[in-house]
């Protein structure tokens, strides 16, 4: 368990040296340039509502717990951030899917040995943005019922001390499902049939996921977390994913 956890870390690192390959570097900047605006967008959001939320998210203690305030504080701290950024990277990745998706597919075969297809434009994006929006649109919906959940939770005093915990625990798994979704797409492998795979490969995924949440955390380098996920995610199903799914 521990050994996959540690190289579903790795993917991201794998991830990070995949986009600087040279015949991968250009399909790079679209998902670069959405994951940039939007980013920017959601720090902007987060540092200028992050002091109003604390105070309701802490407000609601009772006397006796005053004392927890201190160490709460700094967890609801990484954990609102973490929540903004999550958000708001959702809404980069069902703009940048179809861009994602060609991505995935250039990475694959640089990691198979295969020699990178002539790009044909931009005329197939029609077919992508059907197939990624409808993947889009499934899980965006499995994200909203643990994301609704995790938001009463974070609201109930006393209750919601183990929210910080559960948004990390969210954050981690929903990203690799995220991800996970380009490469296996591209291999007509629906919302349905991925699911059942990563859970067979949790650590894995938790491993993968927990260190791109820790990579949208730190500044100016979240930028690059789009396509570093789509990257090591590509990564994460040739080298684990795609053994489980032919099983």
């Amino acid at each position: 368990m521990i050994s996959h956890f540690i190289k579903g870390i790795a993917c991201v690192f794998t991830g990070l040296s995949l986009i600087m390959q040279r015949g991968i570097r250009p399909f790079v900047l679209v998902p670069l340039l959405i994951n940039t605006l939007v980013f920017s967008a959601g720090i902007w959001f987060a540092s200028s509502q992050v002091a109003h939320w604390m105070d309701r998210l802490l407000g609601g203690l009772p006397d006796w717990l005053f004392f927890i305030k201190w160490i709460l504080w700094p967890l609801f701290f990484i954990a609102i951030f973490f929540a903004v950024f999550y958000s708001f990277a959702l809404l980069a990745n069902l703009l940048a899917a179809p861009f994602n998706a060609i991505l995935s597919e250039r990475v694959e075969q640089h990691l198979r040995g295969l020699p990178i297809s002539p790009f044909k434009g931009y005329q197939t994006l029609p077919g992508i943005i059907v197939r990624t929006f409808r993947s889009e649109a499934s899980k965006l919906f499995y994200m909203a019922k643990w994301l609704i959940l995790i938001l009463i939770i974070s609201f109930i005093p006393v209750i919601n001390i183990i929210a910080p915990f559960a948004w990390v625990l969210y954050g981690a798994w929903m990203l690799a499902v995220e991800y996970a979704d380009y490469p296996m797409g591209n291999h007509e492998l629906y919302f349905k049939d991925e699911l059942p795979v990563l859970r067979q490969n949790r650590s894995y995924a938790l491993g993968f996921g927990g260190a791109l949440a820790v990579m949208m955390l730190i500044p100016f380098v979240n930028f690059l977390a789009m396509p570093v996920g789509v990257a090591g995610a590509t990564a994460f199903w040739v080298n684990q994913l795609s053994k489980t799914a032919r099983r």
